[in-house]
């Protein structure tokens, strides 16, 4: 089962520092984009930062200079260090990634391309 399981986040204080990582198993034959995306009560899920499989990273304006998103293609892993954290940088946080797996059904292997998301991990800022 191809799946995508979080760690970290959890509580921290208003200029410090906290690590998501997000490692992808199963049947995967490779890994397009990664990302983290977070979604605040009341409000609509937002991109955080993605990188691309070269290592190329993206980041929305609330987060640069603050955020660092890095990937290890190795172990198909991507991990947001959030440094200067803020009240506002409260929220669930979902990993995201772009997979295209695999299924062997009779000696046949079928592929496909898809987006998967992790189940979430709250993090939460106090001030």
């Amino acid at each position: 089962q191809v799946q995508l399981v979080e760690s970290g986040g959890g509580l921290g204080q208003a200029g410090g520092s906290l690590r998501l990582s997000c490692a992808a198993s199963g049947s995967i034959l490779s890994i397009g984009d990664m990302g983290w995306y977070r979604q605040a009560p009341g409000k609509q899920r937002d991109l955080v930062a993605t990188i691309t499989s070269d290592g190329t990273p993206h980041y929305t304006d609330a987060v640069k200079g603050r955020f660092t998103i890095s990937r290890d293609n190795a172990k198909n892993t991507v991990i947001l260090q959030m440094n200067s954290l803020k009240p506002e940088d409260t929220a669930v946080y979902y990993c995201n990634a772009d997979l295209t797996t695999y299924r062997d059904m009779d000696d046949v292997f079928h592929f496909n391309r898809s987006q998967y998301w992790g189940q979430g991990t709250q993090v939460t800022v106090s001030s």
